[in-house]
């Protein structure tokens, strides 16, 4: 009994919704925004580049310099990840192979002097 009662907890844990998923909130850019650890990031997506725009806890620009990134991509069953350079001031951008399916799921992953941020986003 409590072994189910255990798988119940954690199928309801793993069914909340995840708070850097979020993407009610649309950017300067015109892309949605996810907070991570108090930091706003906003996804662009310009035809077969992808941006991502790294925001301070006030919402100023958050100098991606010293920033390494990554996009993890899943879209139509394929998983493919994306290298992210820095661009000034505050992007991370990258380049996909082919064209994004609506729906494809994009996870943002980046760290800068010790200090990892993660988001998701679904394409629309």
């Amino acid at each position: 009994m409590i072994k189910y009662i255990f798988l119940a907890a954690i199928a309801a844990i793993i069914a909340m919704p995840d708070t850097a998923a979020a993407q009610a909130k649309k950017g300067k850019n015109g892309g949605p925004v996810v907070t991570s650890q108090g930091h706003p990031i906003e996804f662009v997506r310009k035809g077969q580049e992808i941006v991502f725009y790294v925001s301070d806890d006030d919402g100023s620009p958050l100098s991606t310099k010293e920033m390494r990134g990554r996009a993890t991509i899943q879209d139509g069953g394929k998983t493919t990840t994306v290298a992210l350079s820095p661009a000034s001031p505050n992007m991370m951008s990258g380049k996909l192979e082919s064209e994004l399916s609506p729906q494809a799921r994009i996870v943002f992953s980046g760290s800068l002097h010790g200090h990892s941020l993660t988001a998701r986003y679904t394409n629309q």
